[in-house]
C-alpha cells in the first residue's frame, strides 16, 4: 500500500502513533492510501489529522491518536503525564471532527470540486481499554479504536465510514489521486512521557532501532566484534547486519547456539522481500545439514562434531561456502567451534566476520567465565566495538542487574513499575512463582506478556515438552506469542517478554550461579519480579545485588 511519507521518521514521543501507523499498514488493503501528521489550515486555525486513510471504493477518515492511559472523568479527558499522574487534555474526538471538516473544506478548495465521499472521524486509543458498551455524548463507541480494536482495525474503520461517514458516495480512485497530490507529511513531536507499559515497548523497539547507525559507521571495517550488556540490542543489530549482506549479494551465514534463539532469527529473516542468508540458526544444525551426524555426551558436541566438520569443510565445494558469517551470542561459541565455522567460508582468514557477543553472560563457561577476555583464539583479530548502552528494558530493571554488565552499562529506557520481590523459601519457589503468573493474570496482564523461567530445575510444564521430546514444538508455541511460557534461563538468552517472573530455584553449579542471574534478571521489559531466598540470592549475586534487590516492591501474591 502506498504510505506518505514512505518511512515516517517518528520522533521520540511519537511511539503510539507508530504504533498505530504499523497495526494500519498491515492492515490495510494494497490499493488504500496511509497519510500521517496531515496539517491544515483552516482560516486562521490550524489542524493535524494524526493519520489520515484515503479507502477506494470506500472513503475517508481522519484518525486522533492519544498515547499513554486515557481517561474521563465528569465530562473531561485525561492523559497519563504530569505532576499528578495525568493532565487535561481537549476532547480528541472533538477534535478528530474539526481536522476532518478543515481537511474537507480545504481540499475543495484546492481541487475546485467539493469532496462528497464518506469521511469519518475517529479516536484511536492504543494503550486504553474501552468497553464495547461505553457511550458519551457526541462520541460513539463505533467511533473510537482502543487497544483490543486495533488487533484487526481495518474491519471497524471500514464499517465506522460506511455507517458514521459524512458524505454520501464511496472515494473514486481518480479523486484518490487528486487528493494525494495535495499532501504533505510532517513530524510533531509530543512533549510529555509515555508510562504505560505497552507504549514503552514501543518507544524501546525505536531507540534499538537507532542502533544502526554503529552498522553505517563501520560498514568498512569487515571482521568486528560487537560486545555489549543485555538489552543493547546485538540480536537486532545482528539481523540488521545480516539483511545489509544479503542486499549486497552475498553468501551468508547467520548462527547461534540455543534452539529459541535459533527460531527468533529464522522467523525474522523468513519475511524478507529479498533473498535471506544461505543458512539461519544453531551452529549443530548446520554441522547435520552437511551430513555430519549426531554423537553422543557433551563432549561430542563441544570437541568431535566441529573435527567432522573441519573435514568436511576441506571438501565443501567453493561455491557452497560463506562469502560472510554472522554469530549472535557469539560467547556461548567454544573457539573449536569457531575454527570449524570459519573454515566453511570461502576466505577464512579475510572474510567478513561479525560476532556480537556479552563476554559476561559466558554461562556455558566455554571461554573461562566472566573474566575472559577473548584476546585469544579465533576472535582474537576481531575489531571490538563497544555498545554501552541498554534499550531493552526500563531503567528500574536495569538497575537490578547493572552489578553484572560492566562499569560502562548506562540504562537508557524510561523509568517503568518498580521490579517486585517475592520472598520464599528455595524448595517453595516453583509454586509460590506459578501463583505470581496467576496473580498477574488477575491484574489484567495477558498471558501472553509472561515469562517464567527458573535457574535450577525445570518448571513441570518445560518438563512435559522435554520428556516427550516435543523441542520443535515448545518453541514453535513460545514464538506463535498466545500462552505464558515456562522455561529455563539458559534456554532464554537472546529472548524477552514483557513481564518475567524469575523464579530462584537454586543452581546447580553456584559457580555459575552468577551468569544465572544475569541472564534471567535482563529478560524482562516492563516487568520483573524475583522469586526466592534472600539468603541465596546474596550468596549467588553479592552484597550490591543485595542492596538493588532491597530497593525492589516487597510482593506478596495470593496463593
Amino acid at each position: 500500500m502506498r504510505c506518505i511519507p514512505d518511512e515516517p521518521e517518528f520522533s521520540d514521543g511519537q511511539s503510539a502513533e507508530r504504533a498505530v501507523w504499523e497495526r494500519l499498514r498491515s492492515s490495510l488493503p494494497d490499493d488504500a492510501v496511509l497519510a500521517h501528521s496531515v496539517l491544515v489550515r483552516h482560516g486562521r486555525a490550524e489542524h493535524e489529522i494524526d493519520l489520515l486513510i484515503l479507502w477506494p471504493g470506500v472513503g475517508l477518515a481522519a484518525i486522533e491518536v492519544k498515547g499513554g492511559l486515557v481517561t474521563i472523568d465528569s465530562g473531561q479527558w485525561y492523559q497519563s503525564g504530569g505532576k499528578d499522574g495525568r493532565r487535561r487534555i481537549h476532547s480528541p474526538v472533538a477534535q478528530s471532527q474539526s481536522s476532518m471538516h478543515a481537511f474537507k473544506d480545504w481540499i475543495g478548495g484546492q481541487l475546485g470540486t467539493p469532496l462528497t465521499s464518506r469521511f469519518a472521524y475517529l479516536v484511536c486509543l492504543p494503550y486504553t481499554q474501552v468497553p464495547q458498551d461505553w457511550s458519551m455524548a457526541g462520541s460513539p463507541r463505533s467511533l473510537i479504536l482502543d487497544q483490543n480494536d486495533l488487533a484487526s482495525p481495518a474491519d471497524r474503520i471500514r464499517r465506522a465510514i460506511e455507517t458514521e461517514g459524512n458524505g454520501a458516495t464511496s472515494l473514486a480512485p481518480s479523486y484518490l489521486e487528486r487528493i494525494v497530490t495535495r499532501l504533505e507529511g510532517t513530524l510533531e513531536p509530543s512533549s510529555h512521557p509515555e508510562t504505560n507499559p505497552r507504549d514503552v515497548e514501543d518507544l524501546q523497539d525505536q531507540l534499538t532501532e537507532r542502533q544502526s547507525v554503529l552498522l553505517a559507521a563501520t560498514r568498512g571495517i569487515s571482521r568486528i566484534r560487537f560486545s555489549g550488556g543485555a538489552g543493547s540490542g546485538k540480536t537486532w543489530l545482528a539481523i540488521a547486519k545480516a539483511r545489509q549482506l544479503c542486499r549486497d549479494g552475498r553468501r551468508v551465514g547467520l548462527f547461534c547456539y540455543n534452539k529459541g534463539l535459533g527460531q527468533h532469527l529464522q522467523n525474522q529473516v523468513s519475511g524478507w522481500r529479498h533473498a535471506g542468508p544461505e543458512f539461519t540458526g544453531e551452529f549443530h544444525d548446520y554441522v547435520r545439514s552437511l551430513g555430519v551426524s549426531d554423537g553422543e555426551g557433551q563432549a561430542y558436541f563441544d570437541e568431535e562434531m566441529p573435527r567432522l566438520l573441519l573435514k568436511k569443510a576441506a571438501d565443501l565445494p567453493v561455491e557452497e561456502k560463506f562469502d560472510a558469517v554472522i554469530v549472535d551470542e557469539a560467547q556461548d561459541f567454544a573457539p573449536l567451534w569457531w575454527e570449524a565455522l570459519l573454515a566453511c567460508m570461502k576466505d577464512p582468514s579475510g572474510g567478513s566476520v561479525y560476532a556480537f557477543m556479552d563476554d559476561r553472560q559466558d554461562v556455558y563457561r566455554r571461554w573461562g567465565g566472566a573474566t575472559a577476555d577473548f584476546m585469544h583464539g579465533p576472535v582474537a583479530d576481531l575489531v571490538p566495538i563497544h555498545i554501552d548502552d541498554n534499550l531493552r528494558n526500563t531503567r528500574r530493571i536495569a538497575e537490578t542487574f547493572k552489578v553484572f554488565a560492566g562499569e560502562h552499562f548506562t540504562p537508557r529506557g524510561g523509568t517503568g513499575l518498580p521490579v517486585r520481590r517475592v520472598e520464599c523459601a528455595t524448595e517453595d519457589a516453583l509454586d509460590v512463582a506459578g501463583d505470581c503468573v496467576d496473580a498477574l493474570i488477575d491484574e489484567g496482564w495477558a498471558a501472553n506478556q509472561i515469562a517464567l523461567l527458573t535457574t535450577h530445575h525445570r518448571h513441570p510444564v518445560h518438563r512435559d515438552y522435554f520428556e516427550q521430546n516435543a523441542t520443535a514444538d515448545y518453541w514453535r508455541e513460545f514464538h506463535a506469542n498466545e500462552a505464558e511460557f515456562y522455561g529455563h534461563v539458559l534456554g532464554f538468552k537472546g529472548l524477552e517478554r514483557s513481564v518475567v517472573i524469575l523464579c530462584v530455584d537454586g543452581f546447580k553449579d553456584m559457580d555459575r550461579a552468577t551468569e544465572h542471574l544475569y541472564v534471567g534478571l535482563s529478560r524482562a521489559r516492563s516487568l520483573l519480579v524475583v522469586v526466592g531466598d534472600s539468603a541465596l540470592l546474596a550468596e549467588a549475586g553479592g552484597r550490591e545485588l543485595e542492596r538493588a534487590l532491597s530497593r525492589c516492591e516487597a510482593w506478596y501474591p495470593p496463593g
